[in-house]
């Protein structure tokens, strides 16, 4: 009986660990990285004029970042660990933001240099400026493998329960 029983509730305990995905786990910590003071990323040139900027949305390592001058967006996008799964590389927006005139923002696809196999047209390499704010847009996409596991952990449990209780009935029978 205490055989069955401790079998039965290491079954059910077991079953849990299929609940959570890959992306819940996580090794080391963000505070291992170089240069990161909490939002803040410091890939500064000691030997150079520096600038700082900020970039949101979609990438790993959103937040400000102090860059040397004359980084351009795909510098910064790479600093910042490369855009998300879910981010839209065809419309990255650039505000570029000047004291005493209107801000302007100008919009990047960088689609057309990573996936084009020839330059169809001139690639507009944006050079950031101090205080440029930086937007890497995105929508969370839909992965049918989050409901299949969250199925899953429901059904291997009240597998687990029914065997339970069976055996439990078999037992006292």
């Amino acid at each position: 009986m205490k055989i069955k029983l401790f079998l039965t509730i290491f079954l059910l305990a077991g079953s849990q660990t299929f609940l959570f995905s890959q992306d819940d786990i996580q090794i080391g910590s963000l505070g291992s990285r170089s240069g990161q003071a909490g939002g803040l990323f410091d890939y500064s040139n000691p030997n150079a004029v520096n600038i700082k900027v900020q970039l949101w949305g979609y990438v790993r390592y959103p937040g400000s970042y102090i860059v040397p001058s004359g980084t351009s967006i795909n510098e910064l996008i790479s600093f910042a660990g490369g855009p998300n799964n879910d981010a839209s590389l065809d419309d990255i927006r650039v505000t570029k933001i000047k004291e005493g005139a209107p801000a302007k923002m100008l919009k990047y696809n960088y689609n057309d240099m990573m996936w084009e196999d020839e330059i169809k047209t001139q690639i507009n390499f944006v050079k950031l400026e101090a205080g440029d704010i930086v937007v890497v847009p995105g929508e969370p996409r839909y992965f049918a493998r989050e409901d299949i596991a969250f199925y899953l952990g429901i059904v291997t449990t009240l597998a687990s329960l029914t065997a339970l209780i069976l055996s439990i009935i078999s037992f006292n029978n």
